[in-house]
């Protein structure tokens, strides 16, 4: 790569300044192989970095490096010193593309893809008490929540929540001692340590009903370690079991909702659907899901729950019918 264009330029001469602040004395030829130009280039945007700085262009105002031998250090960094971050529609776009390209056949390595991918939503979660986590799609109650949180973060405060769980169907208020803000799979979450389950939780911040910043500090035990989300935010239990449902037009909203571990888009004479395998906990609370749709899904597999929703289905018919006589 030459690095020559101004649009492979400008990003590489504002990220060179943080980049070498935490590197004093990096030889030239490392620094260069770590932005993938030549040293001569390298050179060359240390030469014009040399002519920028604040309004004044005085002392003090201007980039100052030194260098030594084949290595240099910044000196002056002129207000230079914080790293490019991610906007959260390019962390989206990226992480999208991280992971189409992790269920592409033939990838060499797709751990090192998942690991990225893992960082990189990390790394936007991190930045989310401090940039924009509000993004389209967003309602205002997940908006005021996740502003609730911030606060909360801020202030080392602990959390009151009313939190709607959606494999169990169910709403419980917990007291939480938030830990961190995540961006994963193009939804915001609040890690936190739940102190009625003794545990780090992640919950959905689109799931928060209430949220109350309480009078007392945050205070996660030391055990209390980050989740893991290398592997994707739902990790599936012994206990859970799996089922495939198929989806019409009017409940594909399932797939975005509920965590599922496959989705296959098909057309039907209808318009879109899709197949998918969904993770559950209670079967009841399944056979209740797929009753409230109405005819949009119905369960392919396995045979028994299948069987749980049409049994359920028919003796509500029968109470309509006698209700109608």
């Amino acid at each position: 790569m030459s690095g020559t264009s101004t649009a492979d330029r400008l990003p590489r001469l504002l990220t060179l300044v943080p980049y070498l602040l935490a590197r004093p004395g990096i030889p030239i030829a490392e620094a260069a192989a770590d932005f993938d130009i030549t040293p001569r280039q390298l050179r060359r945007d240390l030469e014009l970095l040399w002519m920028c700085g604040l309004p004044g262009y005085g002392p003090g105002d201007l980039v100052d490096l030194s260098f030594a031998g084949d290595t240099v250090t910044v000196i002056e960094d002129a207000g230079m010193r914080r790293p490019l971050r991610l906007t959260t529609a390019e962390a989206a776009a990226l992480l999208v593309a991280l992971r189409t390209l992790a269920d592409a056949p033939g990838v060499v390595d797709t751990g090192a893809v998942r690991r990225a991918t893992a960082k990189i939503e990390r790394a936007v979660g991190d930045a989310g008490v401090a940039v924009d986590f509000d993004g389209p799609g967003r309602g205002e109650e997940e908006e005021r929540a996740t502003a609730t949180v911030r606060e909360a973060l801020a202030s080392g405060r602990a959390l009151r929540i009313l939190y709607y769980t959606a494999g169990r169907d169910a709403v419980s208020r917990r007291t939480i001692d938030p830990m961190r803000l995540l961006l994963a799979e193009g939804r915001g979450y609040l890690e936190a340590w739940c102190r009625r389950a003794e545990g780090v939780r992640l919950f959905r911040l689109d799931r928060v009903e209430e949220v109350e910043v309480l009078d007392e500090p945050s205070s996660p035990p030391s055990s209390a370690e980050p989740t893991d989300i290398a592997g994707g935010v739902f990790t599936a239990r012994d206990d859970h079991r799996s089922a495939v449902l198929e989806l019409g037009p009017d409940a594909l909203w399932v797939a975005e909702y509920y965590p599922v571990e496959e989705v296959v888009a098909q057309q039907g004479p209808d318009g879109a659907r899709a197949r998918v395998v969904l993770r559950y906990a209670d079967p009841a609370w399944l056979v209740r899901l797929v009753l409230g749709l109405g005819g949009s899904a119905h369960v392919v597999e396995p045979p028994e729950l299948a069987a749980a929703v049409a049994e359920r289905a028919a003796a509500a018919l029968e109470l309509v019918d006698q209700d109608g006589a």
